[in-house]
């Protein structure tokens, strides 16, 4: 399933993801880049935490019961977001990712709308996430996408957690 803007639903629940399809890379960078930003930068994959090393390495397994959205510039995956499965009425984001280079496209809103449509196909009533305060960009995003600054459910300094209806 692929919308105008370029996502493409690579895997639902029970179908394969395939190592080809470049989440490993796109997920690669996203934690090297989080955990520079938070101060405990790492020289590679090698340097991260094994729960972040174990998406990377094995998305299939990491995100089994998950929606992975990719986005694509022709044949290229340029983004990625996760959407975690329904647990208590609601599903959450994860992982929202764009490539540097292809920023600025409306890849990140792309992948949002189609997560959010699936969520609502879905049945939740909401949809969660969380984000580093310093990511005030993302911030902004979520904000004009409806999201609203809720009590953490996440105990880790600085990060601001957010929901919106569906």
């Amino acid at each position: 399933m692929t919308d105008q803007r370029g996502v493409a639903i690579v895997r639902r629940p029970g179908r394969a993801l395939s190592a080809e399809d470049g989440l490993s890379g796109l997920l690669a960078a996203y934690h090297l880049r989080t955990e520079a930003e938070k101060g405990e930068a790492v020289a590679d994959v090698d340097g991260l935490p094994d729960r972040y090393r174990a998406e990377i390495s094995d998305p299939r397994t990491a995100f089994v019961d998950d929606v992975v959205l990719l986005s694509l510039i022709g044949d290229t995956v340029v983004g990625c977001l996760v959407v975690t499965a329904p647990d208590g009425g609601r599903s959450e984001i994860k992982r929202l990712w764009t490539d540097p280079a292809f920023r600025g496209r409306g890849l990140a809103s792309g992948l949002l709308g189609v997560a959010l449509a699936h969520a609502a196909e879905s049945g939740v009533s909401g949809v969660r996430l969380s984000v580093w305060k310093w990511r005030t960009g993302a911030i902004a995003l979520y904000e004009r996408l409806g999201f609203t600054v809720t009590e953490s459910w996440d105990e880790r300094d600085q990060l601001v957690c957010m929901q919106r209806a569906v």
